[in-house]
């Protein structure tokens, strides 16, 4: 290779970094008390200060899509990403209000909040499809990960052509198995993580500037 194409492909590697794309809306998708309101709120809270969302053990305690914008992201090599993070609604196959009476919810708060629910999903699935960048999909290491929510999802956001990386988390927690979702989606990077704990919490953000970026 001569001098002149040595400097022309150089030149092009450095467009191409130039012109890549940094800044990201990025969706935290996974089924109900995987740990997404926990993410979203580590993360704003580690480079903004702020929180995101409500945290309960109540399943679908998120039924509003919640976005915060221009959060920067970045790694041990000063790489960095700006996002938005948007939180969304737990996505599940079944919602049932009899599943609210098992936290002690009466009949008509039981009834409204699967109805929320319901269209917290659809509202979910809608930014999916307009207004995703990429997608981080939670899942809960402790969980079987071959349940049908996350075979469809995945399904869904691969459809779209979004990169996604998934976050095993809880694996704080004895029963943590973060290598059955390896072996669930092996074409996909995972990063197991504790968002309660903040295990591990550095390489999702490494994973993030380099895999949304």
């Amino acid at each position: 290779m001569d001098i002149i194409t040595q400097t022309k492909a150089r030149f092009s590697r450095f467009l191409a970094a130039f012109f890549r794309k940094r800044r990201a809306r990025i969706g935290i998708y996974g089924p109900p008390n995987a740990g997404k309101t926990t993410l979203a709120n580590r993360i704003v809270r580690d480079w903004v200060g702020e929180t995101i969302g409500v945290v309960s053990e109540i399943p679908h305690e998120t039924r509003r899509a919640s976005r915060k914008t221009d959060i920067r992201i970045m790694d041990a090599s000063g790489d960095s990403i700006t996002i938005d993070i948007v939180d969304t609604p737990g996505v599940t196959t079944k919602i049932d209000y009899k599943d609210f009476l098992e936290y002690g919810l009466e009949r008509e708060e039981a009834v409204q909040r699967a109805r929320e629910a319901t269209e917290g999903v659809a509202e979910a699935m809608h930014w999916l499809r307009e207004d995703i960048d990429g997608v981080i999909y939670m899942l809960d290491s402790t969980e079987d990960p071959f349940a049908q929510v996350n075979i469809m999802m995945v399904g869904i956001i691969e459809s779209r052509h979004l990169p996604v990386l998934i976050a095993a988390n809880k694996i704080d927690l004895p029963d943590a198995m973060p290598q059955r979702i390896r072996m669930a989606f092996p074409q996909h990077p995972v990063v197991p993580i504790s968002c309660v704990g903040g295990q591990s919490v550095e390489d999702l953000y490494t994973k993030m500037v380099q895999h949304f970026g």
